[in-house]
């Protein structure tokens, strides 16, 4: 299984707008990509392409997630989403 940690870039956190954008960037990928805020267990991870799951993480701006998928093409897409989601998608 491959994983990243990745530092929420977005200064008002993972809300809507940044959420939805890493929601889409995540549904491109036919295999499941998940996510959890750093120390949680990986049980309690929440599907990356879903909106709902994104905005009831409530990971804010600098706090550290980790994501996480089982494919061959899993550290592409990993790194890929990590870049997304170190983005500021606030910034003017």
């Amino acid at each position: 299984m491959a994983e990243r940690t990745a530092t929420i870039g977005s200064r008002v956190g993972l809300h809507a707008r940044p959420a939805a954008i890493f929601a889409e960037a995540a549904g491109e990928y036919d295999f499941e990509i998940t996510i959890a805020k750093e120390g949680e267990p990986a049980d309690e991870a929440m599907d990356a392409s879903s909106i709902l799951s994104l905005m009831s993480l409530g990971a804010e701006y600098g706090q550290k997630v980790i994501l996480r998928a089982d494919h061959p093409d899993a550290d592409t897409a990993l790194d890929h989403l990590a870049t997304v989601l170190e983005t500021d998608h606030d910034a003017e």
